[in-house]
């Protein structure tokens, strides 16, 4: 994710008042190639962390809870349970092998899209980020088909007639692509408005205003788009146990 070299990282930023945040910090070897850890890097991790110290915030206080929930019980009992209710009003009789990871991959996309309230920049405008998340979720598709219906994965391909073989094949990688670059293009989209804003205007401009448009392109947009990618990897795996 986000590995570029110098050149790359200084045309990502070449502007003297605009920032896109796409930085080299160490440079690495790496068979005979020089890498860069990147701000996306660094991003990803900050939020891995921050996810975990709050999943065992969230582990002591239902352990250590009370018979009747209340303050942040009561809180984690709540998000667990509409978690439980969404995953299974989308996936019916399904759901239950699926919730840890569609609640996982809704949890961390949701905290790197917004990761750009607190001037960071989101993992998810890296399309290697959202291209390693769709790719994950293919692959947990094609072994929903193949647990199901075994060889009549590869079989189907073939149908209705043979000749339709690449145009099939084609449909099912563009599953990954698609979520990709959906994902990646709706928050990269929101990091360049924001560079050009605080870059391109007057500081007058950046009072008040950049707040807005902070709500909008990193909170509002960014719970947007965690939704429809956990929507499309409910309703792709659901056709492929049903089909």
């Amino acid at each position: 994710m986000g590995i570029m070299n110098a050149p790359m990282m200084l045309a990502a930023s070449s502007g003297d008042d605009v920032d896109f945040m796409v930085h080299g910090l160490i440079p690495l070897k790496f068979f005979g190639h020089k890498v860069w850890i990147t701000t996306t890097h660094v991003t990803t991790l900050i939020v891995m962390v921050f996810i975990i110290v709050l999943a065992l915030i969230a582990r002591h206080a239902v352990l250590h809870g009370d018979e009747k929930p209340s303050g942040l019980q009561n809180f984690v009992e709540m998000v667990v349970e509409m978690l439980d209710n969404l995953v299974k009003g989308n996936m019916g009789r399904h759901w239950r092998p699926f919730v840890n990871y569609i609640g996982t991959i809704m949890v961390f996309i949701f905290f790197s899209n917004t990761s750009g309230l607190f001037g960071l920049r989101p993992p998810t405008a890296d399309y290697g980020t959202t291209l390693a998340l769709a790719l994950i979720t293919f692959v947990l598709i094609q072994y929903s088909a193949f647990k199901t219906s075994k060889l009549h994965v590869f079989t189907d391909l073939f149908k209705p007639i043979p000749i339709l073989f690449p145009i099939n094949l084609i449909g099912e990688f563009a599953t990954p692509l698609s979520m990709s670059l959906r994902l990646f293009g709706n928050i990269m989209a929101g990091t360049i408005m924001m560079a050009l804003w605080y870059g391109l205007l007057p500081w007058l401009a950046q009072l008040g205003i950049p707040a807005f448009l902070h709500m909008y392109f990193d909170l509002f947009s960014g719970a947007i788009q965690t939704f429809v990618f956990a929507m499309l990897t409910m309703t792709f795996i659901t056709d492929k146990r049903e089909a």
